[in-house]
């Protein structure tokens, strides 16, 4: 079925959007797609993608003038909202005495100490300049730490673009409807074994069948990347005891989860602790920063000390470096998790309650300050179930939403991330604008 709603009454008749679509045609002559990565597209919701001019705490304003309520944030690194005063200081200063060394400093030292007082799993930590760096470094050292070859992930979970990861991954290529990737040889995925995600019996079956050469079982401990989906009472447990018992090891993906679920990432919420772990997103104060670190003894197979190698020119940029502990900085001095945790819970009521008044079916899900509204009557708790949206409908209220000054992730399949720059009054407003547009929904 067609998700092109150019044509469709629920388009936004008052969003002016004569510049998007300018820059959107010209870049399609430069850019494959017109994009940078595959979900700008708006390729799910239709209508073509919004060109962004700047953000200012809770608001988002495109080149054509209108102005949204963020419910995106970047994706995830901007949990105080955009140009937080605090992290632009401290970019400028940076800037200030230059941009790049591709050599050490104290900044990287101190930034790597409060990176480890933070997480309870990380003991040394490496820094990079993207997820799917991290993702794909802590695979690697995983492999070269066991000296096993296998690795064990779930459908649906996204650890950035790397070849061996895109099996049956989630985020991007579940919104384009992509099983994997073209460009990948099957030999380079062949060691890569994906199992359904909160199957703890079918992780049991697999490590009964080929634990003596599977390295790790790597996951998102709470997946973000097929819409917002918590691991199942036990789920990570589990994992912890079987990966133990088998001497293989437990990875988290916590580039979303890191800093937003906690202080200390998902990890330190739900109480489970990995071997190695990836981080991202809000560690870099929304510059390209990322990380991987866990066990000394683990991380210590990385160069120049061990026989794994990584590098990176830009690993520990430091203006990078300057704007994620400006970042940090903040999230200990004003933590903003428990009006994060009651906003957004507050929020999945109202929506809830507003698709229900109106006849449509939807599951919420939601922990801390992610949230997904499903359209499917049924509980998502895994690849298949997350399937059972329909994303037609989801497209109509993505544009219904856009209409009334909300900007929703454009997809289905993406997590939205909430900013402690959205006030009580803001949640209030995204909450009666939901309710106009279940409304509208239930009257097609």
């Amino acid at each position: 079925m067609s998700t092109d709603l150019s044509t469709t009454p629920m388009r936004p008749p008052t969003l002016r959007r004569d510049r998007s679509r300018l820059l959107f045609s010209e870049a399609q002559a430069v850019i494959p797609g017109g994009v940078n990565s595959p979900v700008r597209a708006f390729k799910s919701v239709g209508g073509g993608p919004l060109f962004i001019e700047r953000g200012q705490n809770q608001y988002l304003f495109d080149v054509d003038g209108n102005r949204y309520l963020d419910m995106v944030g970047s994706w995830g690194p901007l949990i105080f909202g955009h140009a937080d005063p605090a992290v632009i200081a401290a970019i400028t200063d940076a800037a200030s005495r230059g941009t790049s060394f591709g050599a050490s400093t104290e900044a990287e030292v101190r930034f790597a100490e409060e990176i480890i007082a933070a997480v309870p799993s990380v003991e040394k930590v490496r820094l990079v300049s993207s997820g799917t760096e991290a993702a794909m470094s802590f695979i690697r050292v995983a492999r070269g730490f066991t000296g096993r070859t296998k690795l064990i992930k779930f459908e649906g979970n996204y650890h950035g673009h790397s070849d061996a990861l895109l099996a049956k991954a989630g985020s991007g290529i579940a919104t384009l409807g992509l099983p994997d990737s073209a460009g990948v040889p099957a030999q380079v995925t062949a060691a890569t074994l994906t199992l359904p995600y909160n199957d703890l019996a079918a992780v049991e079956a697999t490590f009964v069948k080929e634990g003596d050469d599977i390295a790790a079982v790597a996951l998102e401990p709470v997946v973000g990347n097929m819409g917002c989906v918590l691991p199942a009472p036990g789920f990570l447990e589990g994992l912890r005891e079987i990966t133990t018992r088998y001497g293989a090891l437990l990875l988290f993906d916590e580039v979303m989860t890191g800093f937003r679920l906690a202080y200390g990432g998902a990890q330190e919420r739900l109480g489970v602790t990995p071997d190695l772990t990836a981080m991202g997103k809000i560690i870099g104060g929304g510059l390209p920063l990322a990380a991987y670190g866990g066990r000394a003894d683990i991380m210590d197979v990385v160069a120049p000390v061990g026989p794994v190698y990584q590098a990176g020119t830009l690993s520990g940029n430091p203006l990078a470096v300057a704007a994620g502990r400006a970042m940090l900085r903040r999230l200990r001095e004003a933590p903003p998790y428990v009006y994060l945790d009651e906003q957004t819970t507050l929020l999945a009521r109202r929506l809830r309650e507003g698709a229900a008044a109106a006849g449509v079916p939807v599951t919420v899900n939601h922990i801390g300050s992610m949230l997904t509204v499903f359209f499917t009557d049924q509980p998502v708790f895994d690849y298949p179930s997350a399937k059972t949206s329909d994303a037609t409908v989801y497209a109509r209220f993505f544009w219904a939403m856009l209409e009334r000054g909300v900007y929703l992730p454009p997809s289905q399949f993406e997590a939205a991330f909430l900013s402690a720059a959205l006030t009580p009054d803001d949640f209030e407003a995204v909450a009666a604008a939901a309710r106009e547009s279940f409304a509208l929904l239930a009257e097609r």
